[in-house]
């Protein structure tokens, strides 16, 4: 039986002590790995995690505002484009949403795009 199709997960919220650390987490979307970083105080962004060099699981690199691949040194800026390395094409971007809900942190929801 193939795995039902997801169109949306909630990745928490926005507090999340991860991004004042690393400024990114890796989730699940369906069968697929997703890294969500924060882009600016109020801006998340999410790609599909995949580089698309061979498959390997991106980072991202706070201090240098860019997302890494470390198996062999593909590079994408904050808008999932391959700058550098070895990577042929894009990542893939999700769209973010942030829900409120009164005094409460605001949610993050991924969706495709």
């Amino acid at each position: 039986i193939p795995e039902a199709t997801t169109n949306q997960v909630e990745a928490g919220d926005v507090s999340d002590p991860v991004f004042s650390a690393k400024g990114f987490k890796i989730i699940r979307f369906g069968a697929e790995p997703v890294i969500l970083l924060k882009a600016s105080e109020t801006e998340f962004r999410a790609f599909s995690a995949t580089c698309t060099h061979l498959d390997c699981i991106v980072g991202y690199q706070k201090d240098r505002s860019q997302i890494f691949c470390n198996c062999h040194g593909g590079t994408y800026d904050l808008n999932g484009r391959n700058i550098a390395g070895p990577p042929p094409r894009p990542l893939i971007a999700y769209k973010v949403n942030l829900i409120a809900k009164g005094s409460e942190p605001a949610k993050i929801v991924v969706s495709r795009a």
